[in-house]
């Protein structure tokens, strides 16, 4: 099993508009039988306007195939369309869970 964190570092005053968008990603995954993000917001750290949406996959091979299926649905392309003008940066980390 792993986690799946998609670190993005919005540009200010942004983040908001982030957590809608994964809000609607969650909720296609959701309908296909995916384990939807869990969202959390920076409260400290060294940047501000932190989102970071966290999941579960079986397998590498399996959330490339989730990330497929979820952005093939038309209601997932509208809901990302124009997201880079929200973000500064961003990472994904990929941790197998041991325990």
């Amino acid at each position: 099993m792993f986690l799946v964190r998609e670190v993005l570092n919005c540009r200010p005053g942004k983040v908001g508009e982030m957590i809608s968008k994964f809000n609607v990603l969650s909720g296609v995954m959701k309908r296909l039988g995916y384990k939807p993000f869990r969202l959390c917001t920076d409260v400290s750290g060294e940047r501000f306007w932190t989102l970071v949406a966290e999941t579960e996959i079986e397998t590498i091979d399996g959330m490339l195939e989730m990330e497929r299926r979820v952005m093939a649905e038309k209601e997932a392309g509208e809901a990302m369309a124009g997201y880079h003008e929200l973000i500064a940066k961003g990472r994904r980390e990929i941790y197998r869970i041991e325990g």
